[in-house]
């Protein structure tokens, strides 16, 4: 569908109701939980599988069921969460299904290596890692598409930033809890399956997060029903329903996300070497650590600092996401993204040149200013792009664009560690920088309909 019936559609709306800020934060209050199970994942799983036994350039291949499963799962379920209302709703029936997996992933990946006489601890742990995506993707992207469903365009640019305000909170909460727990008593030395104390009450404390804070959003945010929902978006375009009309979708998406899918293809390349390889890069090239050194106590501390180091980043996104509004407004919104990324491009870039690992915490201020206008601006760009009825779809084949820069990222990240890099992981992360400039260059050229409205 093009611009102009997008328009016609939009023109014969009514604009939504605007919202209390107190219930832009409840309906949101959801991704606090599942970014802290992510910041788990992210800043810990390196580690448990290299734990069980992985090489660090099988870590990409190991990595890549990840978004795997998102491109599958997340079109599939923004296609029947546009298509559903129940008793629960039309996003919350999602919502909780995703919760209760992934709490049951998150206490199931530290102790995989409980099952080795049935099944190897890595390929328990991998596998446990595929559930965990799985169920991480069936939660996030109805929460994507319910922000873009309950708040008008004049709220648009404030409900995301709310968003990644949250998504900052659990993030940086999860990122903190391992080291948090080791300085508090809890033994960071790995035990007799591989995996310290503190890493599992980590994951068993994000379970609870998890589950909980869905729950919230599920209580206490309204979902508009189907009449209601035509009053504000349209009437949806109906074309035969099933899953075909996925393809029908992605044929017809609109130009706006053709284009960003290059700034994101840049961005989640970036991302997925800086989740994979940061670890061992810090391990070798600032604590100088070699050979066998997975298990070692140092290793562990070179882990913690990173796990912290995350948590700088996902600080400064928390409180840089309520800026983005501000600077949308005085610059544009394609500007407020390139130059957030370009400060990611330098922030990555940085990492090489450390010597002490507390100085860490400063690269990541840029990540950090990156991350979270990955996690707003290309979604608010995108909304004003989508036709009636097709939220959770769009933002489901959004996530292509996300989740095939990461695979490519896993079939040969982890050949070029190995073969061009000689192991020497810190050079995937300049890498990861200079993609992440790449991408504040692409965005410069994306067509923004608000822009010209």
């Amino acid at each position: 569908m093009g611009h102009a019936s997008i328009d016609a559609i939009q023109s014969k709306t009514t604009e939504k109701p605007l919202l209390r800020i107190s219930q832009i934060f409840l309906m949101s209050v959801g991704f606090l939980g599942i970014q802290f199970g992510f910041a788990l994942q992210n800043g810990n799983t390196s580690r448990i599988l290299r734990s069980f036994g992985a090489d660090v350039e099988q870590l990409p291949m190991f990595w890549i069921v990840a978004p795997l499963v998102g491109m599958i799962v997340q079109p599939i379920i923004g296609h029947y969460s546009d298509k559903t209302w129940n008793r629960l709703g039309r996003r919350k029936p999602f919502f909780l299904a995703g919760a209760i997996l992934s709490s049951i992933a998150l206490i199931m990946l530290p102790n995989s290596g409980n099952f080795t006489a049935i099944i190897p601890a890595l390929w328990i742990g991998a596998g446990m890692v595929m559930v965990m995506d799985a169920s991480f993707n069936i939660a996030m992207e109805p929460f994507r598409a319910l922000v873009a469903d309950n708040l008008s365009h004049q709220q648009s640019a404030s409900g995301f930033s709310i968003q990644t305000f949250l998504i900052g909170l659990g993030a940086v909460a999860g990122s903190a809890l391992p080291e948090f727990l080791a300085t508090n008593g809890i033994s960071m030395n790995a035990g007799s399956d591989g995996v310290a104390n503190n890493i599992k009450y980590s994951f068993y404390i994000g379970a609870v997060v998890f589950i909980a804070s869905i729950l919230i959003t599920i209580f206490f945010t309204k979902e508009y029903p189907p009449h209601e929902y035509e009053k504000y978006h349209g009437k949806a375009e109906s074309k035969g329903g099933g899953l075909s009309e996925i393809f029908t979708d992605f044929k017809q998406m609109p130009r706006t996300m053709k284009q960003l899918g290059l700034v994101q293809f840049f961005s989640w390349f970036a991302l997925f070497s800086m989740w994979v390889f940061t670890t061992d890069a810090v391990a070798t090239h600032i604590y100088k650590l070699s050979g066998n050194y997975s298990q070692s106590v140092a290793y562990n501390e070179a882990g913690n600092k990173v796990s912290s180091a995350f948590g700088v980043y996902n600080l400064v996104a928390m409180f840089y996401a309520l800026l983005l509004p501000v600077l949308a407004r005085k610059i544009n919104r394609r500007l407020t993204h390139a130059i957030s990324l370009l400060a990611g491009g330098i922030g990555l870039i940085s990492i090489y040149f450390i010597e002490d690992p507390s100085m860490l915490k400063y690269s990541m201020v840029g990540v950090g200013l990156a991350w979270a206008s990955i996690l707003a601006m290309p979604y608010v760009i995108l909304s004003a792009s989508i036709p009636a009825g097709k939220l959770g779809i769009y933002m489901g084949i959004f996530n292509f664009f996300i989740t095939l820069p990461q695979i490519i990222n896993g079939f040969v990240g982890g050949w070029i560690v190995k073969h061009l890099y000689n192991g020497q992981s810190i050079y995937a992360i300049v890498l990861a920088g200079i993609f992440m400039i790449c991408a504040a260059i692409s965005v410069v050229y994306v067509y923004d309909p608000a822009e010209k409205k």
